[in-house]
């Protein structure tokens, strides 16, 4: 029906915040210390794995978009939801969006969590010194 809005909201909100945080670590950096620090710090920006997540949410957003369109769930005139035609099936929406919207998008969140604690162990593993050789 309109699970898929749940993770859309969330990947607004990471859209957002990432370029938030891009633009915050962009004032951080001057132009000396950038190549300093990219030549030193072997460490992924937080930016950058906000953006896996928000590709993570989008790409499945529109899958899930694509199959209730195909379904004819969703459909190009108002009120654009076939479920918002009548109360009771706004009621099973509404029902179908807080159990099966938000558990796709906690498990998302969650493998995007997996993802991010497994790149800081592999780049932890692989800190280089100033000439960019392995310790």
């Amino acid at each position: 029906m309109a699970c898929f809005l749940v993770p859309t909201g969330e990947a607004i909100v990471t859209t957002i915040l990432t370029k938030a945080f891009k633009s915050k670590e962009k004032a951080e950096l001057t132009p000396v210390s950038d190549e300093i620090h990219e030549a030193v710090s072997s460490k992924i920006p937080f930016s950058k794995k906000l953006s896996w997540l928000n590709n993570m949410l989008w790409g499945g957003s529109a899958l899930l978009a694509f199959e209730h369109i195909w379904h004819g769930e969703v459909v190009p005139w108002f009120p654009f939801l076939t479920a918002m035609e009548s109360p009771e099936e706004a009621t099973a929406m509404l029902h179908e969006m807080s159990t099966v919207g938000v558990s796709m998008a906690v498990l998302v969140t969650a493998v995007w969590g997996i993802m991010v604690m497994t790149s800081d162990i592999i780049m932890k593993g692989k800190e280089m010194d100033v000439e960019g050789e392995e310790l």
